[in-house]
């Protein structure tokens, strides 16, 4: 994902905390400032996707935008924040999606994705989305920083500066996590 503007970096983060205080005109305003990027998300992401997946991109980016706006309680501290939390909602829908199609096929066919540069080290490979939420809630048991790594880098799309801010360590503990997470991911969805 390519950095944005310092400026809209700003006045993400700026409309985020007034919309956090209350100020539903902030939220109006957030909305073009965040939805290309979520929509470039969301493009990315699907491109992963195998032909024929029935999920499109937009309606992804509302999907996810509408939990985004029900959550409530939330401060948020920026726009690394957001799109880390936006990365666990698109988890949830392309997970759920998945799930779904996967009994409306009564288990013929899972959705698969492509396991790229993003997690794998050597080769590309095809890898099913349900599978590799399973590893990941396996290696949140062991290692939750590692899991919430692998969420913010591959489903939000995260730079390692911006993953670093989102859980306030160091770029080069986020590199070191994200190698090993990446490498462990990549022996427990090939053992599948």
């Amino acid at each position: 994902m390519s950095p944005m503007p310092s400026t809209r970096n700003g006045d993400v983060t700026r409309l985020l905390s007034d919309w956090s205080n209350g100020d539903r005109h902030a939220l109006d305003e957030l909305l073009p400032l965040v939805y290309d990027e979520l929509r470039h998300l969301a493009n990315a992401y699907l491109k992963r996707e195998r032909d024929g997946h029935t999920l499109q991109s937009t309606a992804l980016v509302h999907e996810a935008f509408l939990r985004l706006v029900n959550q409530h309680d939330v401060q948020w501290q920026g726009r690394a924040h957001f799109f880390g939390i936006a990365a666990q909602m698109i988890r949830r829908i392309l997970v759920d999606h998945a799930r779904a199609q996967r009994a409306a096929k009564r288990g013929a066919g899972a959705v698969r994705i492509e396991l790229g540069e993003e997690l794998a080290v050597a080769q590309q490979r095809d890898l099913d989305l349900i599978a590799l939420d399973d590893a990941l809630e396996r290696l949140a048991t062991m290692d939750g920083r590692q899991s919430r790594i692998v969420e913010l880098r591959f489903f939000a799309g995260l730079s390692v500066e911006d993953t670093a801010d989102v859980m306030g360590i160091s770029t080069a503990t986020v590199k070191r996590e994200w190698s090993s997470a990446r490498a462990w991911l990549f022996r427990e969805v090939g053992a599948t």
